[in-house]
């Protein structure tokens, strides 16, 4: 087939459109892959004879391989390009989904869930970048508008799509759903993704930084995930052996003379580290919220995994909402306009859940949840505009993958530590169940307001035209 070249900065946005959502499909498939399974774990459970401590590892495996993957997205797509390593991203996602219908045990399974991570773990980064490319700074802001509300729709619809899936057909298909998905975003790709050409000047990997990054930030989350189940010994020795093992590639990272998977300069370079700890935060509290309100629904009230997916419905519409206000303002509303009126709206809406102890009505929690899904929609996307609007085209590819690795690790942070939170508000409340909830809760707002602190370092102006 004939490599397409870059379309041009004139090009009609009906073109870009379609890339964004052919590029779209491969981050939906990754994301609600990350929640469609965990509605079905029980199910694990039977099937495979095993115990809740071992099932816990087909989505622990998974998280652990996206956050091991997310650091060589740069390096892939600057050494490869950007469509190639995304379509083999895809490719290699469908193939762990494939692997893992066919698991004949717990172990199988946990082991094709970690290619299936790998690949899910390249594909956001890649997309964006890609995507960001091709569209160029002046165009930058509308189509991210778009990409970035696909993270926060598939929490909420993963479970209701998992137990749809179960529902009606046996535990495999929550891997098998995949494939159309996966078949049709490589066959549209191939056809109306162009090509952007590798960074003229390839870099060696940096494996050193590799040994260090991934199997580091793997570690520390490991031991996090470990403390939420008290099981004191190797949470220690995780989390300690992940915290030097980040410290050492930090100091590898300034010192080196080559190119570093991700450079910690790139943290001092305005706006990129007030970005990064906004997005850091932000993921805390959405992923972390996403954990807190289901279990919520589902130990405290007694709901089915349906009905809890139902009630977080509410976020999803919010966010779609909210997607097509800052897909019409993004380019004349100021960026730390956007990003704090997003966060005071996080706010508004999370408050509320502090209060389960008292009885909060359903109809309550479907509007607080509107609010909220309304305020995460205006941050991601001009976060991610400001940057991509301001680097480098060469630097894209590793900016992304650095964007991305700290939003999915706080996300992965936030929820093992709000899980050791509700654990120990739970000893401290007894028979309580809501009370506990709603006192963990208070740190969800916590981390909303040191995002707003992030925030206020944002840019007032626009990123420029390109």
């Amino acid at each position: 087939m004939t490599e397409q070249t870059a379309p041009p900065a004139e090009r009609v946005d009906r073109e870009l459109l379609r890339i964004a959502f052919i590029l779209v499909l491969g981050t939906f498939m990754a994301s609600l892959d990350a929640t469609i399974v965990s509605v079905g774990l029980d199910r694990l459970t039977e099937e495979f004879d095993a115990s809740v401590a071992e099932i816990q590892w087909v989505s622990t495996a998974y998280l652990l391989a996206i956050v091991a993957a997310v650091p060589a997205s740069g390096w892939l797509a600057g050494r490869f390009g950007g469509r190639r390593t995304w379509i083999a991203a895809v490719g290699l996602f469908l193939i762990g989904s494939v692997l893992c219908a066919s698991a004949w045990s717990a172990t199988s399974l946990i082991v094709f869930r970690v290619i299936q991570g790998i690949g899910g773990g390249l594909l956001p980064a890649t997309g964006q970048a890609l995507l960001a490319r091709v569209a160029g700074p002046g165009r930058t802001g509308k189509v991210i508008s778009i990409v970035a509300v696909v993270p926060l729709l598939s929490p909420v619809f993963g479970p209701l799509a998992g137990g749809s899936v179960l529902a009606v057909a046996s535990w495999p298909w929550l891997f098998l759903i995949n494939l159309p998905i996966g078949i049709a975003a490589v066959l549209l790709a191939r056809r109306y993704v162009p090509v952007v050409p590798p960074a003229s000047q390839r870099t060696a990997f940096d494996l050193r930084g590799a040994l260090l990054l991934s199997p580091g930030l793997a570690v520390l989350v490991y031991g996090l995930t470990e403390v939420a189940h008290d099981r004191m010994i190797p949470a220690t020795i995780g989390v300690v052996a992940g915290v030097v093992m980040l410290t050492a590639f930090t100091v590898h990272g300034l010192r080196t003379r080559g190119t570093p998977l991700v450079d910690p300069r790139l943290f001092a370079r305005p706006p990129f580290g007030a970005a990064a700890l906004a997005l850091v935060v932000l993921g805390a509290s959405v992923f972390g919220t996403m954990f807190l309100l289901p279990l919520y629904f589902q130990s405290g009230r007694g709901m089915s995994a349906w009905e809890a997916g139902l009630l977080l419905a509410p976020q999803g519409l919010g966010a779609a909402a909210g997607s097509v206000l800052v897909n019409r303002t993004i380019t004349k509303v100021a960026p730390r306009t956007l990003v704090v009126t997003g966060i005071v709206l996080i706010l508004a809406g999370t408050a509320p859940f502090t209060l389960l102890g008292h009885g909060v009505p359903d109809a309550v929690i479907a509007a607080a949840l509107v609010v909220r899904g309304f305020g995460m929609s205006m941050i991601g996307a001009p976060v991610m505009n400001i940057v991509y609007s301001r680097i480098e085209p060469e630097q894209l590819p590793r900016a992304a993958g650095a964007l991305n690795l700290l939003n999915t690790v706080g996300g992965s942070v936030g929820t093992a530590a709000l899980a050791v939170i509700l654990q120990d508000r739970l000893a401290a409340r007894g028979t309580d169940i809501a009370a506990a909830f709603g006192d963990t809760f208070w740190w969800v707002l916590g981390f909303c307001l040191f995002a707003a602190a992030a925030a206020t370092r944002l840019p007032r102006t626009q990123p420029r035209k390109g």
